[in-house]
């Protein structure tokens, strides 16, 4: 089965034996991926409309994995239950993610593993996490035709990062690459765009705007 390729990094990533909770399934392309790839893999096909559900169940039906995943209809993590192990959201704006998580505050506190690909405020979504006692145990990047996702992957425990880390990612900083230098240079042009149209009275969103295209210079001129 062909996936696009942020879903199978995503897919990827997920650890054998682990029980997945997919908000957000769509179609359930990731979830049947899982199941065919991975090792000991359930998985709950979760979506809050009845039209995407019932195209997952169809596609689910057509590679026989209904003893594999399950499709339940709710919002967010109304669909949550205490076998799953692991949550995965992708494809939805980061402050959505969050509001999902503020609902249900519980199920912080009963999984172990997060894996997040939001498509925008992703430092929002770190600060948030890591301070609901987890971390960032890993970090990826996926080129999908011309956008670059970031894909997070978040365990139970604590650490303490510094602004720049959460900026960056800490573990991308380590790593760094060629499509990470991508990734960051188009955020330089695009904050570069921003602080010429803001207006004059916006002095503070102006001062973190600085302050973010300072260390994204000095980030991506570094050899």
């Amino acid at each position: 089965m062909k996936i696009n390729n942020r879903l199978k990094k995503i897919g990827d990533l997920v650890e054998a034996n682990s029980f997945c909770l997919d908000v957000g399934c769509d179609h359930a392309f990731l979830d049947i991926y899982l199941v065919q790839r991975k090792k000991n893999i359930k998985t709950i096909a979760s979506d809050v409309k009845e039209g995407p559900l019932n195209h997952a169940r169809e596609n689910i039906k057509k590679y026989h994995l209904e003893d594999e995943i399950e499709c339940r209809l709710g919002d967010g993590l109304d669909t949550y239950s205490d076998d799953i192990d692991t949550i995965i959201i992708s494809g939805m704006g980061g402050r959505s993610m969050i509001g999902i998580f503020k609902a249900h505050m519980e199920v912080l506190k009963k999984v172990n593993t997060i894996i997040l690909s939001p498509n925008n405020y992703q430092i929002d979504v770190k600060k948030f996490l890591c301070k609901n006692e987890f971390y960032l145990a890993n970090e990826e990047l996926v080129k999908e035709g011309k956008f670059i996702y970031q894909i997070l992957i978040f365990k139970k425990g604590k650490r303490k990062y510094s602004r720049k880390e959460y900026f960056f990612g800490p573990v991308l900083l380590e790593k760094k690459g060629k499509l990470f230098h991508e990734y960051y240079k188009r955020e330089l042009v695009s904050r570069k765009i921003l602080i010429k149209v803001l207006p004059k009275n916006y002095r503070f969103k102006k001062f973190l705007v600085k302050r973010e295209i300072k260390m994204l210079k000095e980030e991506v001129d570094r050899k």
